[in-house]
């Protein structure tokens, strides 16, 4: 029996190698879809904030890329949806589009453009404009909320108005806007919202008075387990707390108090205090001035922490 040449045998070995390796899986070739509802608003003479909705893909966004006139400016993770391009200049036209990245690089098509012109520049501005008032807030299904406040004034105009949620800012619209629609929440949750104005030399306002707004459950979920009606005052040398404990229908005897987003103390009773309110003084020793962001979490019967409080900003007194 002749045998066949030993290319021959090498060749069909490499090709049975390939099949039974290959796993029958195909490489990620298709892109995001392209971001939608891209806005574009000048926040100074040298800023301009980028938002946009975002994208989907079947193996999930990584990351985000911010181009003006086709040259890539920002390049953010997948969890965001909105930056800051600086370093503008004033009184110039500029053209921004956002592109969407999944795990294995592939890009979507570019976003409809979007044009803005940065305002002339502001020399020598050192006063903010004033806090926005008559802040108020309704909730919109699960998922959003929409605010509404009174115009603030400024020396030179105002240009933007950026909402802070925990002192982060999750938004911003134009100067002439009164409201804003914030989306992308959780249901169920609490959320503490602030507004300040913004004007062209980049000065911003004292914070707005704060607004608690509490999403919709989803459907399914049971009632909110986030202590309510958190209070916070200063003293010399000490913020005393006062709150309402979540209705878990059992003794909630534990409590985790956060400062400044970061878990500061547990406050444990040996049994459920008595009377709807319950109150903590906790003692400082920064400085007056100095100021905190408080929210308190409570221990479940089951032994989990439950949802967060509203936040409550302090300032520590002389």
């Amino acid at each position: 029996m002749q045998r066949p040449p030993t290319s021959t045998v090498l060749a069909c070995t490499a090709l049975f190698v390939l099949t039974a390796c290959g796993g029958g899986e195909e490489a990620d070739t298709d892109p995001p879809t392209t971001p939608a509802g891209v806005t574009a608003q000048a926040g100074s003479a040298t800023s301009v904030h980028v938002m946009w909705d975002h994208s989907t893909d079947d193996t999930g966004i990584t990351g985000y890329e911010v181009y003006e006139q086709g040259k890539r400016v920002k390049t953010l993770p997948g969890a965001k949806h909105m930056t800051d391009v600086e370093g503008l200049t004033p009184r110039t036209a500029y053209r921004f589009t956002v592109r969407a990245r999944d795990a294995a690089g592939n890009l979507s098509a570019p976003s409809a453009p979007v044009s803005v012109t940065t305002p002339e520049a502001a020399p020598d501005d050192r006063t903010p404009p004033t806090a926005p008032v008559a802040v108020r807030g309704a909730v919109d299904g699960s998922r959003a909320v929409t605010l509404t406040w009174g115009a603030s004034r400024d020396d030179t105009g105002v240009t933007a108005y950026d909402i802070y949620q925990e002192d982060s800012r999750v938004h911003s619209v134009p100067g002439d806007a009164t409201g804003a629609r914030v989306t992308n929440l959780r249901p169920g949750s609490v959320y503490t919202f602030t507004v300040r104005a913004r004007d062209a030399a980049e000065n911003s306002s004292p914070d707005s008075t704060a607004v608690d707004l509490t999403t919709a459950p989803a459907p399914g979920d049971g009632p909110s387990t986030a202590p309510s009606g958190l209070e916070a005052t200063a003293r010399k040398d000490s913020i005393e707390l006062a709150w309402t404990p979540p209705d878990t229908g059992a003794p909630v005897k534990e409590h985790q108090l956060f400062l400044n987003g970061e878990m500061a103390t547990t406050i444990v009773w040996g049994a459920q205090p008595a009377g709807p309110r319950v109150t903590y003084t906790m003692t400082v020793t920064d400085p007056p001035g100095t100021r905190y962001s408080v929210k308190l979490r409570a221990r479940l019967p089951d032994g989990t922490w439950g949802d967060f409080s509203a936040q409550r900003t302090v300032v520590v007194a002389g």
